[in-house]
Formats: C-alpha cells, structure tokens, sequence
C-alpha cells in the first residue's frame, strides 16, 4: 500500500511504482558505474544528430541547469563526454559524448532494457496495452 502522499490513492501508487521502479534501474545500473540520471544525459547526446548545448540538454532531458552541470561534469571526468567550443559563440561551448561515451552508453541502455523487462515481465502484451491506454488517458486530461 502507497504511504499517501496526495488526496487520490491512485496517484500515490502511481508515483510509488514510478519511484520504486527507478530504485530498481539504478541499481542494476550503478552495478556498472552508472546512474539513471547518467543514462538520460548520455541517451540525449548519443540520439543527437549534432553536439548540445549545456541548456538545450537541461531542457531535454528535464533537469535544472545546476543538475545538469554536475552531471556532465561528472561525466568529463569519466571521460565520457566532451566540451567543445561553439563555432559561432566564443563564449559557448558543446556537449558530445567520446568513443568511451558512446560504448559505455550502449552498455548502459542495455543494463537498463534487461532491468525494465525483468520488472515488466509479469504483464502480458494485453497488460501492456491497457496500461498504456489508461496513462495516456492521464496525460490527455493533464496536457
């Protein structure tokens, strides 16, 4: 039972899923070095087509700019991510992943399709569907 956090039951087990889901994700991810949050800024990086922007990554993958900053400072250190200068702002620079980013992305999106299978496995592909269906139906009334 969801510890109620909000006047609805529903959304309070809709949010305890989604927090106990993530705990489960991390840590099999964090087996390998990495984290959800990790994983999200290098998924931005590798799925661009051009290098990103510090804010344009913020923005995309839902973070506060200070949040951001840490991880990617993080992740140049593990050198897994690179700053370039912007070529059209001195000021500015770029984000793009190195080769070692890229494989440890690869590795890491892997971690995280067999961890989410694992936890979905009980439900069937009609399971699936109508879960699917009915949150879409929440973010219609939400949009």
């Amino acid at each position: 039972m969801a510890v109620q956090g909000s006047s609805d039951i529903l959304v309070d087990e809709l949010y305890e899923t989604t927090q106990q889901l993530r705990r489960f994700v991390e840590s099999r991810l964090r087996a390998g070095g990495a984290s959800v949050a990790r994983l999200r800024a290098l998924r931005m990086l590798a799925r661009a087509e051009q290098p990103l922007r510090m804010r344009d990554l913020s923005e995309m993958t839902g973070v506060a700019a200070r949040t951001t900053t840490s991880i990617v400072d993080s992740l140049e250190r593990d050198g897994l991510v690179e700053r370039v200068r912007h070529p059209e702002d001195r000021r500015a620079f770029l984000l793009r992943l190195t080769d070692k980013g890229r494989r440890c992305h690869r590795e890491a999106e892997e971690v995280d399709r067999l961890a989410l299978a694992e936890a979905t496995a009980a439900l069937s592909a009609e399971d699936r569907a109508e879960l699917r269906a009915l949150l879409a139906r929440i973010r219609e009334a939400t949009a």
